[in-house]
Protein backbone atom coordinates (compact mmCIF):
# COMPACT_ATOMS: atom_id res chain seq x y z
CA UNK A 1 0.00 0.00 0.00
CA UNK A 2 -0.62 2.61 -0.75
CA UNK A 3 -3.13 2.57 -3.47
CA UNK A 4 -3.16 5.89 -4.83
CA UNK A 5 -6.21 7.25 -7.38
CA UNK A 6 -6.13 10.25 -8.81
CA UNK A 7 -9.15 11.88 -10.56
CA UNK A 8 -9.27 14.88 -12.24
CA UNK A 9 -11.51 17.06 -14.65
CA UNK A 10 -10.89 16.15 -18.43
CA UNK A 11 -10.13 19.90 -19.19
CA UNK A 12 -7.40 19.59 -16.96
CA UNK A 13 -5.50 17.93 -20.10
CA UNK A 14 -5.08 21.04 -21.94
CA UNK A 15 -3.19 22.89 -19.31
CA UNK A 16 -1.08 19.55 -17.06
CA UNK A 17 0.72 16.32 -18.11
CA UNK A 18 -1.52 13.95 -16.55
CA UNK A 19 1.59 11.44 -16.21
CA UNK A 20 3.93 13.56 -14.88
CA UNK A 21 1.26 14.64 -12.45
CA UNK A 22 0.89 10.69 -11.70
CA UNK A 23 4.53 10.12 -11.48
CA UNK A 24 5.57 12.97 -9.57
CA UNK A 25 2.66 11.97 -6.74
CA UNK A 26 4.10 8.11 -6.59
CA UNK A 27 7.56 10.14 -6.57
CA UNK A 28 6.57 11.56 -3.26
CA UNK A 29 4.56 8.90 -1.67
CA UNK A 30 7.89 6.65 -1.95
CA UNK A 31 9.50 10.01 -0.90
CA UNK A 32 7.76 9.67 2.59
CA UNK A 33 9.83 6.33 3.39
CA UNK A 34 5.92 5.13 4.99
CA UNK A 35 5.11 2.79 1.87
CA UNK A 36 7.14 0.18 0.70
CA UNK A 37 8.00 0.33 -3.46
CA UNK A 38 6.37 -2.93 -3.79
CA UNK A 39 3.12 -1.66 -2.63
CA UNK A 40 2.71 1.40 -3.99
CA UNK A 41 0.16 1.80 -7.28
CA UNK A 42 -0.63 4.94 -8.53
CA UNK A 43 -3.83 4.97 -11.19
CA UNK A 44 -5.50 7.75 -12.44
CA UNK A 45 -9.10 8.45 -13.58
CA UNK A 46 -10.13 11.15 -16.41
CA UNK A 47 -13.74 12.46 -15.31
CA UNK A 48 -15.46 13.69 -18.52
CA UNK A 49 -18.72 14.41 -16.49
CA UNK A 50 -18.29 16.35 -13.37
CA UNK A 51 -19.34 19.82 -12.08
CA UNK A 52 -17.29 22.08 -10.01
CA UNK A 53 -18.37 24.80 -8.17
CA UNK A 54 -20.26 26.75 -9.65
CA UNK A 55 -20.17 24.63 -12.25
CA UNK A 56 -18.22 27.03 -14.64
CA UNK A 57 -16.80 24.57 -17.40
CA UNK A 58 -13.35 26.73 -16.65
CA UNK A 59 -12.91 24.80 -13.19
CA UNK A 60 -10.86 22.06 -13.22
CA UNK A 61 -10.38 19.79 -10.10
CA UNK A 62 -7.80 16.75 -9.18
CA UNK A 63 -8.87 14.87 -6.22
CA UNK A 64 -6.47 11.86 -4.78
CA UNK A 65 -7.24 9.47 -2.57
CA UNK A 66 -4.59 6.95 -0.86
CA UNK A 67 -6.13 3.92 0.31
CA UNK A 68 -3.37 2.40 3.10
CA UNK A 69 -3.57 -0.73 5.31
CA UNK A 70 -4.93 0.24 9.28
CA UNK A 71 -1.79 0.69 11.77
CA UNK A 72 -0.04 3.70 10.93
CA UNK A 73 -0.23 6.54 13.85
CA UNK A 74 -2.22 9.36 12.81
CA UNK A 75 1.26 11.69 12.67
CA UNK A 76 2.54 9.73 10.33
CA UNK A 77 -0.23 9.62 7.80
CA UNK A 78 -0.49 13.27 8.09
CA UNK A 79 3.44 14.24 7.48
CA UNK A 80 3.09 11.71 4.48
CA UNK A 81 -0.76 13.10 3.44
CA UNK A 82 1.01 16.67 3.51
CA UNK A 83 4.46 15.59 1.73
CA UNK A 84 2.42 13.98 -1.15
CA UNK A 85 0.13 17.65 -1.18
CA UNK A 86 2.85 19.35 -1.87
CA UNK A 87 4.16 17.67 -4.58
CA UNK A 88 0.54 18.31 -6.32
CA UNK A 89 0.82 21.49 -4.99
CA UNK A 90 4.60 21.92 -6.81
CA UNK A 91 3.17 19.96 -10.13
CA UNK A 92 -0.03 22.10 -10.62
CA UNK A 93 1.55 25.41 -9.54
CA UNK A 94 1.44 26.74 -13.18
CA UNK A 95 -2.48 25.68 -13.70
CA UNK A 96 -3.20 26.81 -10.32
CA UNK A 97 -1.96 30.48 -10.75
CA UNK A 98 -4.14 30.97 -14.81
CA UNK A 99 -7.07 28.34 -14.09
CA UNK A 100 -9.38 27.67 -11.64
CA UNK A 101 -8.38 24.78 -9.47
CA UNK A 102 -9.53 22.39 -6.67
CA UNK A 103 -6.67 20.32 -5.19
CA UNK A 104 -7.92 17.68 -2.84
CA UNK A 105 -6.24 14.83 -1.38
CA UNK A 106 -7.22 12.26 1.42
CA UNK A 107 -5.89 8.96 3.13
CA UNK A 108 -7.98 6.64 4.17
CA UNK A 109 -7.33 3.38 5.82
CA UNK A 110 -8.85 0.15 4.60
CA UNK A 111 -10.81 -1.94 6.61
CA UNK A 112 -8.76 -5.58 6.81
CA UNK A 113 -12.29 -7.52 6.96
CA UNK A 114 -12.42 -8.15 3.22
CA UNK A 115 -9.41 -7.17 2.35
CA UNK A 116 -7.25 -9.80 0.05
CA UNK A 117 -3.42 -9.61 -1.20
CA UNK A 118 -1.47 -11.43 -3.29
CA UNK A 119 1.90 -9.60 -4.70
CA UNK A 120 5.04 -10.88 -5.98
CA UNK A 121 6.32 -6.99 -6.56
CA UNK A 122 8.47 -6.78 -3.58
CA UNK A 123 10.62 -9.63 -4.39
CA UNK A 124 11.06 -8.99 -8.40
CA UNK A 125 11.57 -5.18 -7.40
CA UNK A 126 14.28 -6.32 -4.63
CA UNK A 127 16.02 -8.32 -7.17
CA UNK A 128 15.84 -5.82 -9.73
CA UNK A 129 17.71 -3.48 -7.17
CA UNK A 130 19.97 -5.45 -6.33
CA UNK A 131 20.88 -6.82 -10.10
CA UNK A 132 21.43 -2.64 -10.63
CA UNK A 133 23.79 -2.44 -8.11
CA UNK A 134 27.48 -2.50 -9.64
Amino acid sequence: MPHIIVEYSANLETDLDIRALAEAIHAAALATGVFPVGGCRTRVARRDVYVVGDGHTDNRFVHIQARIGVGRPPEVRQKAAEQIFEAVKQATAIVFAARPLGLTLEIVEIDPVGSLKHNNLHDIIAARQKEARP
